[in-house]
C-alpha cells in the first residue's frame, strides 16, 4: 500500500489517535478517555479525579482535512481506529484504517485510485461494477428513498436487502450516489445526490468515499442535525470541532476515502473472521 501511494506522489502523514472532538455521526461511538482519572474498586468501579475527557478516534478524517487546509495536496495515513461496541465476524472495536485525500479531486477520481490500488493488491484483473443507490433500492427493496425518505427503513434495508443482493452479484461493486439525507460530510451535486460511494466486495463494505463538503456553514448545520439525532437516541454528545469548521473553506475542493484494511485482508486471503486478522497483526 505504501509503495502504491509513494509512487503516485502522496505524502504519508500521522495525526493524533486521541482527539478532543470527533465528528458527530449518529451510529458511531468513540471510546472515551478520562484524563487524570483514577478508578477505585467496586461494581461498577468508582471514577474520581477526571480533569478532562477525550476520545479514541473512529477516523482521522477531520485531522487530515486540517492538513489539506494548511496546504498539503495528496496525503494518506495508515493507523488504528476505534468504535465502541462493535463486535462480530466483520466488526472489531479496534481496527486498522487507510485514508487518503486529494485536493482538486472528486469522488470519481478517488474511485479510479481505488481500482488501481485493489488491482495491484489482488495481483489480478479485477472486474468492477457500479450500482446507484436509487437503482439498488428500487430493484432490491421496492421503494425510492428520494421520494419517501425514511432513515430507519433506509438503514434496515441496506443491511437486510441491499448488501445481501450485492453479495449475490459478487465481486467488486461501487454503490454510487446517495440521498442528500445520507450525505454525512459529502458534497451535494447539482443533480441533487450526495457525491458519495461505498465499495463492496462479495457484499462486504470495505470503503466509504466523498467529494468533500468544504462549506463551513453547511457542515455546521449537518453537525447540528447529527448531534440532535445522537441526543434523541441517548448517545453521548461530542464537543464541536470549531477549528475544523473554520479551516474548511481553505481546502477549496477535495475528495477522500476511508478503507478498512482488516476487511480487505479478509477478502484477499479468505479469512472469515476479523478477529483472526487482528490476531495475526
Amino acid at each position: 500500500m505504501r509503495r502504491f501511494f509513494d509512487d503516485w506522489g502522496f505524502v504519508e502523514v500521522e495525526t493524533a489517535v486521541r482527539i478532543r472532538a470527533p465528528a458527530p455521526e449518529e451510529h458511531i461511538d468513540c471510546p472515551v478517555v478520562l484524563d487524570g482519572a483514577t478508578a477505585h474498586g467496586g461494581t461498577p468501579p468508582r471514577i474520581e479525579g477526571v480533569k478532562s475527557v477525550s476520545f479514541l478516534r473512529a477516523s482521522p478524517e477531520l485531522q487530515m482535512k486540517k492538513l489539506l487546509a494548511a496546504g498539503m495536496d495528496c496525503i494518506y495515513q495508515i493507523g488504528p481506529c476505534f468504535r465502541e461496541g462493535e463486535r462480530g465476524s466483520r466488526h472489531s472495536q479496534e481496527f486498522t484504517m487507510l485514508e487518503w485525500y486529494r485536493r482538486e479531486a472528486t469522488y470519481i477520481d478517488i474511485k479510479a485510485d481505488m481500482e488501481r490500488l485493489v488491482r495491484g493488491l489482488a495481483e489480478s484483473d479485477v472486474t468492477f461494477r457500479e450500482v446507484t443507490v436509487r437503482d439498488a433500492y428500487a430493484k432490491f427493496a421496492g421503494w425510492d428513498p428520494w421520494t419517501t425518505w425514511d432513515a430507519d427503513r433506509f438503514d434496515f434495508d441496506m443491511s437486510a436487502k441491499i448488501e445481501p443482493a450485492l453479495k449475490k452479484i459478487g465481486g467488486a461493486v461501487f454503490l454510487m450516489d446517495y440521498p442528500v439525507q445520507a450525505a454525512s460530510l459529502a458534497k451535494i451535486s447539482d443533480a441533487g445526490v450526495a457525491e458519495r460511494w461505498e465499495f463492496y466486495w462479495d457484499g462486504m463494505e470495505l470503503a466509504n468515499c466523498f467529494t468533500e463538503l468544504c462549506d463551513s456553514e453547511d457542515q455546521a448545520k449537518r453537525f447540528a442535525l447529527a448531534r440532535d439525532a445522537r441526543r434523541e437516541i441517548g448517545e453521548s454528545e461530542y464537543p464541536l470541532d470549531k477549528e475544523f469548521l473554520e479551516t474548511l473553506p481553505a481546502i477549496g475542493s477535495a475528495a477522500g476515502v476511508a478503507l478498512g484494511i482488516d476487511r480487505l485482508v479478509m477478502i484477499l486471503t479468505g479469512i472469515k473472521e476479523i478477529s483472526a486478522v487482528r490476531s495475526k497483526i
